[in-house]
């Protein structure tokens, strides 16, 4: 069985699969965060996905044209959203702790006590919960989710926090829900960390805020990867930045390497 691949992620694990370039000869697409255009794959009869997001998987299409969609199983999904939210907590300590003083000149910048800074988890389904429990040991944490809070909790929240951690899906809702109206609510010297989707962010308007020096980012995902775009030449301790690798351990690897295996061993025979 041929397959065609657009990610890296299962890159030593999948020994002995034969992979090919040739969209016209795959059998199956194994795929990360870019799209794929199934009227490229005249053979395709089925698609595995390396992670949770199902935004660029086309699904309908692929359930029209009798093709099989894989994803991670329930316990690959689970070191999944673990791993994820450990690393959102570690971004949002590098953001939190960015500007605490400088080793070239030895000097030390005035700073708030951790424990009375807030942190505003936006999303509260399988990783963003994580976080909040996670970061509760050492800061104050308000969450807000569409399913659970009323819209009108949201901009308070936004003004009062000192660092908002993106935990949504990439939906037509959510494309560009952070956008230039949010992040002015943002309180001078506040951090946004994104471990969710880049788009979920407005591009333009955050190069305004961090070029103005009002605001601090950590990105571990991007409107385009790898990511070439305007914010990449910002400096590093204003825009802090990912490959996006939050998810990237070997346990996870091995997890979905082995999820891939079996998905092509029971794809219905052609």
């Amino acid at each position: 069985m041929k397959v065609w691949s657009n990610t890296r992620t299962l890159d030593g694990y999948v020994d002995g699969i034969a992979f090919t370039d040739d969209t016209n000869a795959a059998e199956v697409a194994l795929i990360g965060g870019k799209p794929i255009r199934l009227a490229d794959f005249p053979r395709l009869r089925g698609i595995f996905k390396t992670g949770v997001g199902r935004d660029n998987v086309p699904e309908a299409e692929a359930a029209a044209r009798g093709i099989a969609c894989g994803f991670p199983s329930p316990a690959t999904c689970d070191i999944i959203y673990e791993e994820t939210a450990a690393f959102a907590c570690h971004l949002i300590l590098q953001a939190l702790y960015a500007d605490s003083g400088d080793f070239a000149t030895w000097s030390k910048r005035d700073r708030p006590a951790l424990q009375s800074r807030e942190l505003l988890v936006l999303g509260a389904g399988n990783i963003g919960a994580r976080v909040a429990s996670k970061m509760r040991a050492l800061l104050k944490v308000s969450t807000f989710d569409a399913l659970a809070n009323r819209p009108d909790e949201l901009e308070p929240l936004i003004r009062r926090a000192d660092c908002i951690s993106l935990h949504v899906p990439l939906l037509p809702a959510t494309r560009g829900l952070f956008d230039a109206t949010k992040l002015a609510w943002m309180k001078d010297g506040a951090a946004l960390v994104n471990t969710a989707r880049g788009p979920i962010v407005d591009e333009a308007a955050l190069l305004a805020e961090l070029t103005a020096g009002r605001l601090r980012a950590a990105f571990d995902v991007f409107w385009e990867e790898p990511y070439k775009g305007r914010l990449a030449e910002l400096p590093r301790d204003r825009f802090i930045v990912s490959p996006h690798v939050a998810s990237t351990c070997r346990e996870f690897i091995a997890a979905t390497a082995a999820d891939f295996r079996s998905f092509i061993n029971h794809l219905p025979h052609a």
